[in-house]
């Protein structure tokens, strides 16, 4: 399958392969109808920012901004959607590519979208507005199939890229539903074209000719007939067609469906696929449980050979089949035309279905396509396949910032009762939903991770993890990270991690890291300090930088405990600098390396450095949960430090709070809860100002991303997973906190604080 190539591919991670051939709108065949009269109307509407094509399956929606896009020429972006483009930083990947294409944006694009838990509303949408600011020409976004997108967050950032544009460009969807847009906004406004159903509608005109382009012949009469009977419905019309040259003489006659016809799968059946030989009928039917085709792929599924060779035929018989490339490899059937196959087969051979997803996950993993193979492996209910999979692409799918595509997976596990499956999966699961936060959900899948039984109920043998490591010592670090246990069991869980580790496993820097943390918050920072910069060391040349940096702020820590203030001040700029190279800023140690780095510019006296910093670190405060916990509360405190050297006592109880929150449910920690009384009496012994923006509580900081964009109160609480009034309640609390009057003026402050992209 092609995939994107150059060097802008390097930016987006290995793990994430671009489909070449959805850059690309179709390419015209002999026989289309050229939709002139539309075309002309898009040309001419350049002065409307947004344009909807809308009308269910088989209206010519992509057609038509085919014939457009190659009219409009080269400043057009083409992304066509699939359902894998379920994952905000997949979709805006495809988009920042395709706009790349047109001319070279800001790099900033792409650094925000490979960093995992990068706000994609308030931060990567307006980095992509910037960005086409920046083009030396207006540029023309087309998506096609924008029905296929049912992830909220995905449809939001089409919403807000819509209300960012700037001037001149234009943003085309064709979609069977009209997108979630702000419509009645942009109609007032004159901002949106529409082209619906009555506008794709062929007239008669253009009805004969789609008829004479698949070679049939029919008299006026006729025509006016069965454009009356579709009423102009494209796909109707051609589907006669090719009854009628199926052999069909009055399959043109006598049938009246349209586009919201619950009939057209028995039409399909009765009219033409009764009128084709069995066994390209069993091709077609069978082929349909795959949306991209190629000759090999179809031989596997199908257990022969010659699929090419069909493939091709079928493109020349003009079967509603779409070529994908220039070298007539890869293919699709018409949207439509593949529904009503897979109805089809379902209705003549269920039995079959599972046996051929279950082939084409053996092909697309052999091929490479491995998140395909997943798909099919899905499925074919072949759950041994998919935790085969998920557990070798996890981590490289996550660090390359596609968090929804991973909690995806995550949930098909959840959803079909199979957490405890594989204990890989398990303890991966577990790993992911701390580091976003989720520390319920972490602790259900650690529990899962650690009774592994079969599906049948039986124990199972623990599968070997994908890098050659022990189950144990896998088990040994999810340990160690949640510290469920108390310190003690952290210690002992880390060093049986970095024992039984393979060379290769990716947390062998993270076992190092927790071993490190173990001794320091036991009161043994000499014995810390070797084993965290062995872990620096291990991660800098694995590339394990988020673990890496967090043990540069853990050391840097250790020795400001020494008052070596000229190692720490190094310790702080190489973590810093990791954060950075590393497009870690969003990540769930980012916080800690902001701190300690706050903490050196307040020793060096650098107020405005050391305000940033805490920004930076207090963006990211809803993170820092009991998931982790020896994370959370150390950051929280050395925060709270912070702000107490500003003599910021309110910032200082806030985190403070924060902070014992963590310690009520993991109170082992250490020297952590007698760290946390001593910053209480020091707050004793202070006068509280007027709360600020250190103020803030991790709701209010939920809340912040969505205050700059075009949601209403009520849709954001939709989104949180709260009331109307609750949002209401928090967003006040916050325009107080920062001195703001209204909603625009508190994103405006949020700007120039830093806590909003600006």
């Amino acid at each position: 399958m092609p995939v994107l190539e150059g060097d802008r591919r390097s930016w987006l991670g290995p793990s994430f392969q671009p489909i070449e051939f959805k850059f690309h709108p179709p390419s015209g065949r002999p026989g289309l109808v050229p939709r002139t009269v539309l075309v002309e109307r898009l040309l001419t509407s350049q002065a409307a920012p947004i344009v909807c094509v809308v009308a269910a399956a088989g209206y010519g929606k992509t057609t038509l901004l085919a014939q457009w896009a190659e009219r409009k020429g080269r400043r057009v972006a083409w992304v066509a959607v699939d359902r894998r483009d379920n994952d905000p930083v997949v979709l805006l990947s495809y988009v920042a590519v395709a706009l790349d294409r047109v001319e070279p944006i800001d790099p900033a694009v792409f650094q925000a979208l490979a960093s995992p838990g990068a706000p994609i509303l308030a931060t990567v949408v307006p980095r992509f507005a910037s960005a086409i600011s920046a083009m030396t020409e207006p540029v023309a976004l087309a998506l096609d199939h924008v029905e296929l997108l049912e992830s909220q967050e995905c449809l939001d950032a089409v919403a807000e890229l819509a209300v960012r544009l700037p001037e001149g460009s234009q943003l085309v969807l064709a979609s069977r539903r009209t997108p979630p847009l702000p419509v009645a906004r942009l109609r007032a406004q004159g901002q949106m074209v529409e082209v619906g159903v009555d506008e794709l509608a062929m007239d008669e005109r253009e009805a004969r000719a789609l008829l004479e382009g698949a070679g049939v012949e029919l008299t006026s009469v006729e025509v006016a007939e069965l454009v009356g009977r579709t009423e102009g419905w494209p796909v109707g019309l051609y589907l006669a067609a090719l009854a009628r040259k199926a052999g069909r003489r009055q399959a043109a006659t006598g049938v009246a469906f349209t586009g919201d016809d619950r009939f057209m799968a028995d039409y399909l059946h009765s009219e033409l696929l009764a009128n084709l030989p069995p066994e390209l009928m069993r091709f077609l039917t069978r082929t349909a449980v795959l949306d991209r085709l190629s000759g090999p792929l179809c031989d596997a599924v199908l257990d022969t050979s010659g699929s090419g060779r069909v493939l091709s035929s079928l493109e020349d018989s003009n079967l509603l089949l779409v070529p994908l490339d220039r070298h007539r490899q890869w293919y699709r059937y018409h949207h439509l035309f593949r529904e009503l196959l897979q109805a089809e087969l379902e209705r003549r051979e269920p039995e079959l279905v599972q046996g051929l997803h279950a082939r084409a996950a053996v092909w697309c993993e052999a091929n490479g396509l491995a998140e395909l193979a997943i798909d099919h492996a899905q499925a074919a209910g072949d759950a041994d396949r998919v935790a085969r999979l998920v557990a070798s692409l996890v981590i490289p799918t996550y660090a390359s910032g596609r968090v929804d595509t991973v909690l995806r997976w995550l949930a098909w596990f959840e959803d079909q009762g199979l957490v405890e499956h594989d204990p890989s999966v398990a303890v991966l699961g577990a790993w992911v939903q701390a580091l976003v936060g989720r520390p319920t959900r972490a602790e259900r899948w650690a529990d899962a991770a650690e009774r592994p039984v079969a599906a049948a109920g039986r124990a199972q043998p623990a599968r070997t993890p994908p890098d050659g490591s022990t189950m144990e010592s896998y088990l040994a670090m999810l340990r160690g990270l949640l510290c469920r246990s108390g310190l003690g069991r952290m210690r002992v869980d880390a060093q049986v991690a970095v024992a039984g580790l393979g060379p290769a496993s990716p947390f062998r820097t993270t076992a190092l890291l927790l071993e490190g943390v173990a001794d320091l918050l036991d009161g043994h920072a000499d014995q810390a300090d070797p084993i965290l910069a062995h872990a620096v060391e291990l991660g800098t040349a694995t590339g394990a930088l988020p673990a890496a940096s967090t043990a540069l702020a853990e050391r840097c820590l250790v020795a400001i405990g020494r008052q070596d203030w000229g190692q720490a001040e190094t310790l702080a700029e190489q973590a810093l600098a990791m954060l950075q190279t590393g497009r870690l800023n969003d990540y769930i140690m980012s916080p800690l390396v902001h701190a300690v780095a706050a903490h050196m510019a307040l020793h060096l006296g650098d107020l405005p450095r050391a305000q940033a910093h805490l920004v930076q670190a207090a963006r990211l405060r809803p993170l820092l949960t009991y998931a982790i916990p020896s994370l959370g509360v150390q950051t929280l405190l050395e925060l709270g430090h912070a702000y107490l050297m500003l003599e910021d006592a309110a910032g200082a109880r806030t985190v403070l709070r924060q902070a014992r929150g963590i310690l009520q449910l993991r109170p082992d920690l250490g020297v952590l809860p007698d760290q946390a009384e001593e910053l209480h009496a020091k707050l004793d012994t202070i006068r509280e100002r007027h709360p600020g923006v250190s103020t803030l509580t991790t709701a209010e900081l939920r809340l912040l991303p969505l205050l700059a964009t075009h949601l209403k109160l009520s849709e954001i609480g939709q989104r949180l997973y709260i009331s109307k009034n609750t949002v209401k309640t928090q967003a006040i609390s916050i325009y107080r906190k920062l001195g703001a009057s209204s909603r625009s003026e508190a994103v405006q402050r949020l700007q120039e604080i830093g806590l909003l992209e600006g």
